[in-house]
Parts: C-alpha cells; structure tokens; sequence
C-alpha cells in the first residue's frame, strides 16, 4: 500500500499506460481521478474499480477543463498528492518535412502544453501543502530518436527537460518530479509509432529492444507507484527509463 491514503490525477488514465497506472494506484491505496478526454471510457474503468475511483472528463488542450478537473478535485477530497501528466499524442511515422502545422500544433498542446496548464493549477496546491509528487510521461523517443518521428522526439525531449527544470525549482517546497521514459508498448499508440501492425514491422520495433519485448501498462504502473510513493522520497529529477535496455 505504498500510495494510502494518497490523492491522485492520472490524465490519459482511461487506456494504455495511463490505465496500467490507475488500476496500479488503486491496488497501492490511492484514491484516483481518471482524467481522460474519452469520457465513458474513463467512467467504465472507474466503475470497474469501485469508490476508490472518480472519472472526469478532461480534455487537456483546453485551459478551462483542466481547471475544472482541478476544482473537481480539490472539492473532493481537498488536496493533491500525486499528478501523473501521462496524456499523450503520437504520430505515423513520415519525413519532418510532411507532418501537417496541424498535426505538429496536436503534438505540442497534448504532450508538451497539457503539462504547462496543469503546473499552473496544481503546483501551487503542492506547494501550500508543502508536499507533492508528479510525474510526467517522457518517452525513449526523447532519448534515443527514431527517424520519421521527428516532432514527437523533439515533444518527448521538451518532457524530459522540463521535468529537471520543475524538479530543482520545486525541490525547496516539498515538491517531487519525475519521469518515464517508456519504449514503444502494447497500447493503442503502438499502430500509430509503426505506421502498420504487421509481424514485419514488430519485429523490427523488437530487434532494438534488448529484453525482447514492448513495455506493457503494469510496466509503466509499477515504475510511478514507486516514484510516486514516500519510498522515492530522495529522488527528484529522475527520467527513468522502462525500456527493456533499448537506451543502453
């Protein structure tokens, strides 16, 4: 029970590695708000798992959501220990040249100024209670990038810098933060990252995976419930990878 009697926002919580980590939360005591833009997706698995869940329908391009999930929050149960920025967006693979303004603004408001919106919001609750863990979701693509994912790696390298950044200004008020960095895994992006689902393709994508195989959600969920539990409590900073050894 590494997260009793701890609150958290997991935002993307409804599917993929954001679900791994709710359901891994809600097994370690946490009491979780799955903040997801697919609204009946994230009131089934809240459903499924029973009061120690709430959905919120989020949307986290848009300021005014992110602060009603906020005050939806703090109404509930009155604090903020955990914020897990997992909300992400991917791209198919193609040359820089050929993603669409459109597609790249995505890439930015999803995956790297969600992350903006919710510091605006939650940092300041963390830091008048003086103690806070968050944890945002990063990526082996910001690591070691994979050609034709330009703007995605570049997104996921933003992640990776920022959470440094937030970690040594935030580390003097009680306030942890930290990041995953997952390889590609078994979710409803991994089509998106390939282009295609053929044996081919996956076969390719593990052949650079040491362990031989992709990061999966109970993967991604048992790596934030430590980094988010008092057990990580001397670790701020960290971008960890859970990635099979494809960084080494």
């Amino acid at each position: 029970m590494k997260l009793d009697g701890k609150s958290a926002i997991v935002t993307g919580g409804a599917s993929g590695f954001g679900e791994g980590i709710v359901r891994r939360f809600v097994d370690e005591g946490a009491r979780v708000f799955i903040a997801d833009v697919n609204g009946d997706a994230a009131v089934g698995l809240a459903d499924e798992l029973g009061d120690s869940a709430s959905a919120l329908k989020v949307n986290v391009t848009c300021s005014d959501q992110v602060k009603s999930m906020v005050t939806a929050v703090m109404d509930a149960v009155g604090g903020i220990d955990v914020l897990v920025n997992n909300a992400g967006v991917g791209q198919v693979p193609e040359p820089m040249e050929d993603l669409t303004e459109e597609w790249f603004d995505q890439i930015v408001e999803v995956n790297i100024k969600a992350i903006y919106r919710t510091a605006k919001l939650v940092v300041p609750v963390m830091k008048a209670a003086g103690v806070g863990a968050i944890l945002n979701m990063a990526s082996t693509a910001g690591v070691s990038p994979r050609p034709n994912l330009t703007w995605y790696n570049a997104s996921k390298g933003w992640v990776i810098t920022a959470t440094r950044s937030m970690a040594i200004e935030l580390a003097d008020s009680g306030v942890r933060v930290n990041a995953l960095n997952p390889v590609a895994g078994e979710t409803p992006m991994l089509k998106t990252f390939m282009g295609e689902d053929t044996p081919a393709i996956r076969a390719k994508f593990l052949a650079s995976i040491p362990i031989g195989r992709f990061s999966t959600p109970e993967d991604m969920g048992a790596a934030a419930a430590f980094l988010c539990s008092d057990d990580a409590s001397m670790i701020t900073g960290v971008t960890l990878e859970v990635d099979g050894g494809r960084c080494i």
